[in-house]
C-alpha cells in the first residue's frame, strides 16, 4: 500500500459496531433512502463501501444486477463478500471485487447505469473527486445515476458550528485510527455540476448533517 493511502484494514470488523455507537442507525438510513431509484440499474459501480451493506442489499433487491465493488482495503472487501455469501449466497456470482486506490482506478468494463459512493467521497480531496469523475465518465452510460451518502455542514446557526465541530472531530479519529490526511469534505456537489450531473433528488437527517442524494447525468 502508498503510504499516502489511508490504511482501513483495522477497522473492517469493527466499522459497523462504530456507527451504531456514533450515530444509531442513521448512517445505514441514509445509504438506503435511495435504494428504491437504483431498481431499473444493470452494471454498478460501487465505491469504497466498507464492510458491503449497501452492496448485499443492492444485489438482494435487483435479482439481475451485477456489480462491481472497488476498495482500497483488502480486509474490507473480504468482509463485503463474506457478508454476500452469507445474507444472499446467490448473489455472489453477480459480484465482482477488485482492491485498488480510487484516486487512480480506472474501470476495466462500460456501461455502467449506476455509481454508488455512500461516506466515501469525504476520503478525497475536491481535486481527487474531479480527477475520478473524469475517468469514470467515458465508462458510464449515458442515463447514469450517482447515489451519494455524505456528512454535510449546516447552513447556518448553531447546527452550522456544531455540525463544522463534530466534523473536524470525525477526521482527527480517522487520521489518528487509519492515517486519513483529508480534513474536510470536498465539494463534489459543484464538481458533479461542472461535469454534466444534476441533483435529482436529495434527503436530510440529523438535522442535515447526514445527506442522501441522487444525481443524475444532463440530458443533452
Amino acid at each position: 500500500m502508498d503510504t499516502d493511502t489511508p490504511n482501513f484494514d483495522p477497522l473492517a470488523r469493527i466499522y459497523r459496531w462504530m456507527e451504531y455507537l456514533s450515530f444509531g442507525p442513521m448512517l445505514e438510513r441514509c445509504r438506503f433512502r435511495f435504494l428504491s431509484q437504483c431498481s431499473e440499474s444493470c452494471r454498478a459501480l460501487v465505491l469504497g463501501d466498507g464492510d458491503g451493506r449497501f452492496t448485499a442489499r443492492l444485489l438482494a433487491a435487483i435479482p439481475a444486477i451485477q456489480v462491481d465493488a472497488i476498495d482500497a482495503s483488502a480486509a474490507m472487501l473480504s468482509a463485503l463478500r463474506r457478508r454476500v455469501r452469507r445474507e444472499h449466497p446467490e448473489a455472489d456470482a453477480r459480484l465482482s471485487t477488485t482492491q485498488a486506490d480510487l484516486r487512480r482506478f480506472t474501470p476495466s468494463r462500460i456501461g455502467y447505469d449506476l455509481v454508488v459512493s455512500h461516506f466515501f467521497l469525504d476520503c478525497l480531496t475536491e481535486e481527487d473527486v474531479s480527477d475520478l469523475v473524469e475517468r469514470l465518465l467515458p465508462h458510464l452510460s449515458e442515463d447514469a445515476i450517482w447515489l451519494v451518502s455524505e456528512f454535510s455542514v449546516a447552513e447556518k446557526g448553531w447546527r452550522r458550528a456544531g455540525s463544522r465541530l463534530l466534523i473536524r472531530f470525525l477526521y482527527f479519529v480517522f487520521f489518528v485510527l487509519t492515517r486519513l490526511h483529508i480534513r474536510r469534505i470536498p465539494n463534489y456537489a459543484e464538481v458533479f455540476r461542472r461535469h454534466g450531473f444534476y441533483r435529482q433528488e436529495n434527503a436530510n437527517f440529523l438535522d442535515g448533517l447526514l445527506v442522501a442524494e441522487v444525481w443524475k447525468r444532463q440530458d443533452f
